[in-house]
C-alpha cells in the first residue's frame, strides 16, 4: 500500500481505520456508561460530578503527554514490520489486560489508578495509528479517508453503548457483578479483533523511519512546535480545543443531567438512547462531510459544524425538561460533531510536517485530550451551583458549552492555508 491514487483502493480506507472503531467502542462505553455508573459504588451522589471530573481530567492529562511521545518514537522507528503497527500491538494488548482492573477495584483510588494506566496504554497505540492517513493516503483523498475514519469511530461509539447500558442498569439494580464483567469483556474482545486485523492487513513500508535522533533529544522534541513556521497549526489546536470541550462536556455529564434535570427512571438507558440518536446524526454526515471538504475546503465545514453545535445546545437549554426534545437536539449536536470530526481531522492531516506525521497528529491530542480534560473541570462548578439552587449547575454547564462552540468556530478562520 503506497500513497498514490492508482494503488490506494476503497478497501484500504477500511483497513487503515478499523482500529479507530475499536478504540471508540471502548472509550465510548467507559466514559458514557461504565465509569460514571461504577463511581457511584465509591462516592457520594452529591459529589459524583466532582469525582468524575477529577478522575477523567487526570487520565486525559496523561493522554496529552503520552500520545506525542509515542508518535515521536514511532516516527523515528525503522522496524521491519513498519513504524506504526508495533506500537499498536503493544498498546492495545496492555489495554485489554488493564480492563479487568475496573471490575476488581474496590475504591476510588484504585479506579483512579486503573483509568490512568488505561489512558497511557491506549494512547501508546493511538498516536502511531493516527499517522496511517498521512503515511498512506494521497493528499487529495484525505478528506474521504478522514470521513471513513470518523464514520467508523462514530459507529464504534454506538455499537456497544446501548447493550452495555442495559447491563450496567442491571448491575446498578443489584443483580450481580456478572453484568459489570460482561460490560468490560465485550469492548476488550472488540479491541483484540481490531488489533489483530490491523497487524495483519495494513501494509507499511518497512524501515521507513524518519530522522534518527538519539532517544533523549527525540523525546525532548516531542512537544516542540516552531510557532512562527506553524502558526496555522497553533490556531488549529486552539480552535479544536474549544470545540472538543463543548462536545465532551455534554457526553461526560449527560447521565447526571438526565437523572437530575429530566428525572428519567433509568438514567443509563436514557443516556444510551440520547447517545444513539446523536451518533446516528454523526454517521449520516461523517462521510459526506469529509468528501465535501476535499471539494470546498476544510474551514467552511468546520465553521458550520461548530455553529450548528451551538444551536443544538441552545435548544437543549430551552427544552431541558422534555426528554423527547432533548433526544431530538442530541441528533442535531450529533450532526454537528460528525461534520466536525471529518473536516477537522482532514485539516489536521493537511497541516502536519512531512516526516513527523505521528508526532504532529499526536500533538493534536493537546487539543483533543486537553479539551476533554478541561471539560471535566466544570464538574465541581456544576455541584457548586446545584448546591446554591436546584439544577443551576446544569444551566451553567450549557452556557459554557454554547460559548465553547462559538469561540472555537470563529477561531478556525484564523487559519490562512487553503
Amino acid at each position: 500500500m503506497v500513497g498514490n491514487n492508482s494503488t490506494f483502493r476503497r478497501a484500504d480506507y477500511i483497513k487503515i481505520t478499523i482500529f479507530g472503531f475499536a478504540l471508540s467502542a471502548l472509550w465510548g462505553s467507559l466514559h458514557t456508561i461504565v465509569i460514571p455508573t461504577r463511581l457511584l459504588d465509591f462516592v457520594a451522589a452529591s459529589e459524583k460530578s466532582t469525582y468524575l471530573g477529577l478522575l477523567t481530567f487526570a487520565g486525559l492529562i496523561l493522554a496529552m503527554i503520552v500520545q506525542p511521545i509515542a508518535g515521536t518514537l514511532s516516527d523515528r522507528s525503522g522496524f521491519g514490520w513498519g513504524r506504526r503497527r508495533p506500537y499498536i500491538l503493544v498498546g492495545a494488548t496492555l489495554v485489554i489486560l488493564l480492563l479487568s482492573g475496573i471490575g476488581w477495584c474496590g475504591s476510588y483510588a484504585a479506579i483512579f489508578l486503573i483509568y490512568c494506566l488505561l489512558q497511557i496504554a491506549s494512547n501508546t497505540a493511538q498516536g502511531p495509528y493516527q499517522a496511517f492517513i498521512p503515511d498512506l493516503v494521497p493528499g487529495g483523498r484525505r478528506g474521504v479517508a478522514s470521513g471513513v475514519k470518523s464514520f467508523l469511530e462514530i459507529g464504534g461509539g454506538v455499537a456497544l453503548i446501548y447493550p452495555i447500558a442495559l447491563f450496567m442498569d442491571r448491575y446498578s439494580a443489584g443483580e450481580g457483578s456478572s453484568w459489570l464483567w460482561l460490560s468490560l469483556v465485550i469492548p476488550g474482545f472488540v479491541l483484540l479483533g481490531a488489533m489483530i486485523a490491523t497487524a495483519l492487513i495494513v501494509k507499511e513500508r518497512a524501515g521507513a523511519g524518519g530522522a534518527q535522533l538519539p532517544l533523549l533529544p527525540a523525546l525532548l522534541k516531542s512537544f516542540k512546535i516552531d510557532v512562527k513556521a506553524n502558526r496555522d497549526f497553533i490556531w488549529f489546536l486552539i480552535s479544536r480545543l474549544f470545540i472538543i470541550m463543548a462536545f465532551t462536556t455534554i457526553q461526560t455529564f449527560a447521565l447526571y443531567f438526565l437523572m437530575d434535570v429530566v428525572g428519567v427512571p433509568d438514567p443509563a438507558t436514557a443516556t444510551a438512547k440520547f447517545s444513539v440518536v446523536a451518533i446516528v446524526g454523526m454517521l449520516v454526515v461523517a462521510y459526506p462531510a469529509g468528501r465535501l471538504s476535499d471539494r470546498i475546503g476544510r474551514r467552511p465545514i468546520t465553521l458550520a459544524s461548530g455553529l450548528l453545535g451551538a444551536l443544538g445546545i441552545g435548544l437543549i437549554a430551552l427544552f431541558q425538561h422534555s426528554y423527547l426534545h432533548i433526544i431530538l437536539c442530541g441528533g442535531l449536536v450529533g450532526i454537528s460533531f460528525g461534520a466536525f470530526m471529518s473536516s477537522n481531522w482532514a485539516l489536521a492531516t493537511d497541516l502536519v510536517a512531512k516526516g513527523e506525521e505521528a508526532r504532529y497528529l499526536g500533538l493534536t491530542n493537546l487539543a483533543t485530550a486537553g479539551g476533554a480534560a478541561l471539560a471535566r473541570l466544570i464538574g465541581p462548578a456544576i455541584d457548586f451551583f446545584n448546591a446554591k439552587s436546584p439544577n443551576l449547575g446544569y444551566s451553567v454547564m450549557l452556557l459554557a458549552c454554547f460559548i465553547y462552540f462559538v469561540v472555537g468556530s470563529f477561531l478556525i478562520m484564523k487559519i490562512k492555508r487553503r
